[in-house]
């Protein structure tokens, strides 16, 4: 397989093949554990914006509504949840509109299950690429999480608009946001680099992935708020970093009573650990993806 980076350097030794005789380039497999190689990763920096806008471009092909799909699947779960959860099971919202209750948590669950779904397929939808050019294969399940980026942004444009309809301001806290995205882009990226790498081998993982995304929408704090549970059980709770998340959204933009701080600790400290662990396992498993892939 030949470097992406590399190419220009053959072309240009062509010309003048006896000034600069070409060199032969071998891309070997590594062997046990091995380093995670950011700094590659950063000089093929261009690569990953070209196959992320790549995944926009698929994503919204030929389809009827275009981005306007980013805020349908959020919001009519919102409605389905508002229906059932709050107005016929009466589900407490600590004191919130429930449909702002909901779609609060909606918007960063929503921005994790699409790329839990679009990164745990993405090596094998992109077979033909990484088995003809070397590059860097974590750019693949990375440019697939930052799609959803889009879709965030679109989605919380709603929020800020069904929360000026119900008369809600944001207080000082949103100053958290963008460290509260980063991590749900962290946890995102984490379980889908251990699902990718285990979906190259083991094909029947894409039928395990739909039914692990709703068990883990209802073991999150979505239609219900984790004010239910006492302590220490809700910090334990915390153990699914998507709780932290949701809580974390919550406190920033409805002035939650209740300050998710342990929680929010209990879920970075989890969601590093599947990063790095994902990470790892991912680069370990690398060197046999152009074979089975």
């Amino acid at each position: 397989m030949i470097s992406l980076s590399k190419v220009g350097a053959r072309l240009k030794s062509g010309q003048s093949k006896a000034a600069n005789p070409a060199r032969t380039i071998r891309v070997e497999p590594s062997s046990g554990w091995v380093s995670l190689r950011l700094s590659e990763l950063w000089e093929y920096k261009e690569l990953l914006y070209f196959l992320t806008w790549r995944d926009v471009k698929v994503r919204y092909k030929q389809t009827l509504l275009g981005v306007g799909w980013a805020v349908i699947q959020p919001f009519f779960t919102m409605v389905v949840f508002s229906l059932f959860f709050g107005r016929l099971a009466k589900m407490p919202s600590d004191g919130v509109p429930y449909p702002v209750f909901t779609f609060t948590a909606l918007v960063p669950w929503t921005f994790f299950s699409n790329g839990l779904s679009q990164a745990s397929n993405s090596l094998v939808g992109s077979a033909n690429l990484i088995t003809k050019v070397y590059f860097p294969r974590l750019a693949i399940p990375i440019a697939s999480v930052l799609v959803g980026v889009i879709d965030f942004f679109l989605a919380f444009a709603i929020l800020i608009g069904m929360m000026s309809y119900f008369g809600i301001a944001p207080t000082i806290n949103i100053l958290w946001l963008p460290l509260l995205l980063a991590l749900v882009i962290v946890i995102s990226l984490g379980v889908s680099l251990w699902l990718s790498a285990l979906n190259v081998q083991f094909r029947d993982v894409r039928y395990v992935i739909p039914f692990l995304t709703q068990f883990w929408l209802f073991a999150t704090p979505i239609a219900y708020p984790s004010s239910l549970l006492h302590e220490p059980w809700r910090t334990l709770y915390a153990i699914n970093p998507m709780v932290g998340v949701v809580e974390g959204f919550r406190w920033a933009l409805l002035g939650a009573k209740t300050a998710p701080g342990p929680m929010i600790i209990v879920s970075s400290s989890v969601a590093l650990l599947v990063l790095a662990s994902g990470a790892l396992y991912f680069r370990r498993m690398e060197k046999t993806f152009a074979d089975i892939v």
